[in-house]
């Protein structure tokens, strides 16, 4: 949709400097909405908006913060909000996995990392934008979950489980906040075609895992994600709240990928090895 009807809103888009959080920030202002991206690197932020399509009403602004970092937060929260005075819509896109392995081999730091990244992130971007989105009486709030959240991923570590847990906190807001007109939703895409799964072989068993479990036989595009994300944030979706929705091409109705041939040597993954060889299994 190109109808402007987020003009004059102001939205806030953690993880916008590339990928999927890139294509939430193009598709808010492609609709007329003033945008702040934020990301811990100012290169690949400055370099996302550089390489937006200049035809839209609204623009593109940039502040560099860790959303692990509570101060960060509040300076980009503060950021996003005075652009137009208010505060409208955010989406809560920064997170990431970590090393794949067996849970019994997971490294407990680096397990906490991935949950402080994902879930105290998202937390923290819901701690200081809430004030704002009820100052301007009312508005959106998008988490970013992943198929990993509710389908189960071999070897992936703490990232499912961190995805679960901002389903879950996405749905205790919109039952603290719906009152006070603020709306929470959370996206859960499948394969994506980012930067970081661009590293994935296209003739690997594990790319033919993820097609053959997708019933529409193909992989998305982070345009598609921030379609989603830009309904999620308008007023279309205005009776819309406490909801995850699938983004996956139908992934999420079977099994989640087989990355079996990504991990180590291991007693564990040796034993389970002869029933992960047909990935349609």
């Amino acid at each position: 949709m190109t109808d402007g009807v987020l003009t004059g809103k102001a939205a806030l888009v953690t993880g916008g400097g590339t990928g999927i959080g890139a294509a939430c920030a193009q598709a808010l202002a492609a609709e007329g909405a003033t945008v702040t991206i934020c990301g811990r690197t100012e290169e690949k932020l400055v370099a996302a908006i550089a390489e937006m399509t200049p035809a839209f009403g609204g623009s593109v602004n940039h502040v560099v913060a860790d959303v692990t970092n509570e101060d960060q937060v509040v300076a980009a929260a503060e950021a996003a909000a005075s652009a137009t005075g208010s505060l409208d819509g955010v989406v809560a896109n920064a997170g990431g996995g970590g090393a794949l392995g067996p849970l019994h081999g997971q490294d407990a730091d680096e397990f906490r990392r991935v949950l402080d990244l994902n879930v105290t992130g998202t937390l923290l971007t819901l701690k200081h934008t809430v004030p704002h989105l009820i100052a301007s009486g009312g508005g959106s709030f998008v988490g970013m979950s992943s198929i990993a959240g509710s389908v189960s991923h071999l070897w992936f570590g703490a990232y499912p489980v961190a995805k679960a847990g901002i389903e879950h906190l996405i749905r205790n807001a919109a039952d603290e906040y719906g009152p006070l007109g603020v709306r929470f939703n959370a996206i859960a895409p499948g394969f994506i075609a980012t930067e970081i799964m661009e590293h994935l072989p296209r003739d690997s068993d594990v790319y033919d895992s993820y097609i053959t479990n997708t019933p529409l036989g193909d992989v998305g595009e982070p345009s598609d994600v921030g379609a989603l994300a830009r309904f999620l944030i308008g007023p279309e979706s205005r009776w819309i709240t406490g909801q995850v929705i699938a983004i996956d091409g139908g992934h999420g109705l079977r099994r989640g990928p087989d990355f079996t041939s990504f991990v180590g040597p291991s007693p564990i993954v040796d034993a389970t090895a002869p029933h992960r060889k047909d990935p349609a299994s």
